[in-house]
């Protein structure tokens, strides 16, 4: 059919001359050549919706004939679809643009600045950004987010595991994951496309934290700990960290401004899993933090400053480090008194493994599969809180120990 519009050879094209007049060369089915001056261009004339209009398909010689033919064949293909071919290429036009704005790299910006870096802290933000850069920009980073394929996300995670970095695959998809969903959020995607690879990954081997657990262990340990003789900030760290069993990044950040004394709570405006936590400040608690107030507050916002760089929090190795001084290494970590915390609190002190989990920071559910807020069950765990303290003495000075 689209032979039989033809009128025009490539040589009548070539050696077309333009005169005073703008001459109008036609090929058939509405494709017209304009010849004005030394300039030729190509036209599509076309009706749509009763109304007569024109598509430029461009410039000869950079449009050839047998373009502009494929031009108007196309056009004619939309038209039979009742599509506007006018309308049509300016949707593409449209989505070139918002794809060249909305690549990857652009949504997982957006992403970071606008609720990742908001919702946990500082520190974990940091860290997922750096994965991000490392894993998934030197393939993804440029692409137009629409344009990105569950395939092309099995091409990054594969490069990962076939480094034996599982858990750090399923940590990688993960965050492609959140990324995905921001953007479909925000109507820049329709879908995420890592759901359809659920199961993909191998399964990761649970690395656990070195921890001591039983109370004639956990009783020298806090013995060493009382005399340990380091840094001021190092030590006083050391010592609340198995009262309040926060994660260690939490611990070392703590900041002036978040602690309450008159309320005796520590209030955490978010934590690694994007919900803010109150933490009841035993008596024993409170006492340790006065002592620690008039050397460390005047000089810096933070509770535990760095021994380097008071504008700093301590470093994130140093209660480890402090650990492995003592003769614990391989046997205790700064992450282990949240284990210790959990196994003593429900086995010798008997309470709830659920307002164990609230208070360790975790994610708990009602009935309903609600989540419960930082203000709930707070009576019963300031209570926990403090017997949990009066315990850790006890076993600080032998007492009431199991034979």
């Amino acid at each position: 059919m689209a032979r039989q519009l033809n009128k025009l050879s490539a040589n009548e094209v070539k050696n077309a001359k333009g005169s005073g007049k703008i001459r109008k060369l036609a090929d058939g089915g509405g494709l017209t050549l304009i010849v004005k001056g030394e300039s030729k261009y190509w036209w599509l004339r076309y009706r749509f919706a009763g109304n007569e209009k024109t598509l430029s398909l461009g410039s000869y010689p950079q449009v050839t004939l047998a373009d502009a033919r494929r031009g108007r064949d196309e056009a004619r293909a939309l038209l039979q679809q009742n599509t506007d071919p006018s309308a049509h290429r300016q949707r593409e036009s449209t989505q070139r643009v918002s794809d060249g704005e909305n690549t990857f790299r652009t949504l997982c910006e957006d992403w970071y600045k606008q609720k990742h870096y908001v919702e946990v802290t500082e520190a974990h933000a940091v860290r997922n950004w750096r994965r991000l850069e490392i894993y998934t920009f030197p393939l993804l980073a440029r692409r137009p987010i629409r344009s990105i394929q569950p395939a092309d996300v099995l091409q990054v995670l594969d490069a990962i595991v076939k480094k034996g970095n599982t858990e750090t695959a399923h940590r990688v998809k993960t965050l492609i994951s959140l990324v995905f969903r921001y953007a479909v959020a925000t109507s820049r995607v329709d879908s995420d496309v890592t759901r359809d690879l659920t199961g993909y990954l191998p399964n990761t081997k649970v690395k656990h934290q070195h921890a001591l657990v039983r109370p004639d262990e956990v009783s020298q340990l806090l013995k060493d700990i009382h005399v340990y003789p380091g840094n001021f900030a190092t030590s006083a760290a050391l010592r609340l960290s198995p009262m309040v069993f926060t994660r260690p990044g939490d611990t070392r950040q703590m900041l002036w401004e978040h602690v309450d004394f008159d309320k005796a709570q520590w209030e955490l405006p978010t934590t690694k899993n994007g919900a803010p936590l109150i933490v009841p400040l035993s008596r024993q608690a409170v006492t340790l933090l006065r002592e620690v107030e008039p050397v460390t507050k005047h000089r810096s916002r933070y509770v535990f400053p760095n021994a380097r760089d008071a504008k700093r929090p301590m470093s994130n190795v140093a209660i480890k480090a402090a650990l492995d001084r003592m003769g614990y290494g391989g046997k205790m970590t700064a992450h282990g008194f949240r284990a210790m915390a959990r196994t003593l609190l429900q086995e010798e002190l008997k309470y709830s493994v659920h307002l164990i989990e609230m208070q360790l920071g975790h994610r708990v559910a009602d009935m309903h599969g609600r989540a419960y807020n930082r203000t709930e069950f707070l009576d019963e765990r300031r209570e926990m809180m403090q017997a949990w303290s009066n315990y850790l003495d006890k076993l600080c000075s032998n007492m009431d120990l199991p034979r």
